[in-house]
């Protein structure tokens, strides 16, 4: 039994991360029955949703870098969530250059503050970024050009994350692990969850808003039930900064991973595959074994402290185990040692699944995350 164990937890510690991608590159790329249609030249309308919330010190900035970007029919919302400082009154400012305030008078969350201005949208596509998300110039015409295909329902940037002195920090490699998962399950059956600092949606994709699913994974979700796909975009970047005040990131994952569970118990039909194909295998694999892992860890480093000197294996597993959490340990009690990727990267791992763990206790007590708070960043 406590074998048995062992090699569950192992298994289970590395499939989301190791094991699921490795499936999913043998499975052969969907198959779209649409064609990219090369002479319609014609361009959509876009409705491009900026959400804020008491962003008075961050509002023009991204105003500006919205009024920047070069798509010849771009229709601006900002999106209060009920903003009390002067958010609102810095974007009046911008009327007459187009921009239009979408303002939620009761403080629900970011996503009903972008229902009410998908309510107020015309556009035929809506993407929908957040203050802290620098837009390059052209991004939302090479956005738009992936909805001539007819199967994509949405379409999501690619992440940048970038410190403060122009380098690469802990989340860093994360994040490019992220991007190339992200790209493998594009290519399947569509992302499971979106960038949520800057994607974009057919209008129909959004008929369904549910104000208490984080968007990016909403999104996904509607894609599959409308028999689209959500495609990432490899040529359309998002840039943002890491968060300020770096204390404060460990909440932000925490408090991210507990909208994604609510998310997930609010849409358990997600996970059936006789609905949803394998769309359902990667969400399985994706999200919900990925919160399992500091379970799985859990149970792999007691398992391998009972099977120590028992067999060869199980002593080079306890043993690789050691050095990972002493590498993460050496990190949390130097700061500087974290510059190097041998200590970054377990530091970074343990630090996400830490935030799971928390997450998920915290889910089960009965803790929700409608309300949102912006990263100062």
């Amino acid at each position: 039994m406590l074998q048995l164990i062992f090699w569950l937890s192992l298994i289970g510690s590395a499939f989301s991360y190791f094991l699921y991608p490795l499936i999913l590159s043998v499975i052969p790329a969907r198959r779209s029955t649409s064609t990219i249609n090369t002479t319609n030249t014609a361009l959509p309308r876009v409705s491009l949703i900026v959400t804020a919330h008491n962003e008075e010190s961050r509002i023009r900035e991204k105003i500006q870098n919205c009024l920047t970007l070069n798509y010849p029919d771009l229709e601006i919302l900002i999106a209060s969530d009920a903003s009390s400082d002067s958010t609102d009154q810095i974007v009046n400012e911008y009327h007459e250059q187009g921009v239009r305030l979408a303002r939620a008078d009761v403080r629900k969350g970011k996503e009903y503050a972008q229902l009410q201005a998908i309510t107020q949208a015309t556009g035929d596509i809506l993407v929908f970024s957040d203050v802290a998300t620098s837009i390059p110039e052209d991004a939302i015409g090479r956005m738009v050009r992936y909805f001539e295909d007819t199967a994509v329902g949405a379409v999501s940037s690619e992440d940048r994350f970038i410190s403060r002195d122009g380098s690469i920090v802990g989340e860093g490699a994360y994040v490019r692990y992220e991007m190339w998962l992200r790209g493998l399950e594009s290519k399947k059956a569509g992302l499971v969850g979106l960038s949520g600092s800057f994607f974009a949606a057919r209008r129909s994709v959004c008929d369904d808003w549910d104000i208490l699913s984080p968007s990016d994974f909403n999104t996904a979700l509607n894609c599959a039930r409308c028999g689209l796909v959500a495609v990432t975009a490899a040529d359309v970047l998002g840039y943002y900064k890491d968060v300020a005040d770096a204390g404060k990131e460990y909440q932000r994952k925490v408090r991210t991973i507990i909208r994604g569970l609510t998310a997930l118990s609010r849409h358990l039909e997600v996970l059936n595959p006789s609905t949803f194909g394998l769309f359902s295998f990667q969400v399985f694999g994706h999200k919900l074994m990925r919160w399992a892992v500091p379970w799985f860890q859990v149970l792999l480093l007691a398992s391998s402290l009972l099977l120590a000197g028992k067999g060869g294996f199980y002593t080079l597993v306890l043993a690789a185990q050691a050095v990972f959490y002493g590498l993460a340990l050496s990190g949390h009690i130097s700061p500087r040692l974290r510059a190097y990727a041998p200590v970054k990267i377990p530091y970074f791992f343990i630090q996400v699944n830490l935030a799971v763990a928390h997450a998920f206790v915290s889910f089960l007590s009965g803790k929700r995350m409608t309300v949102w708070a912006p990263s100062q960043r």
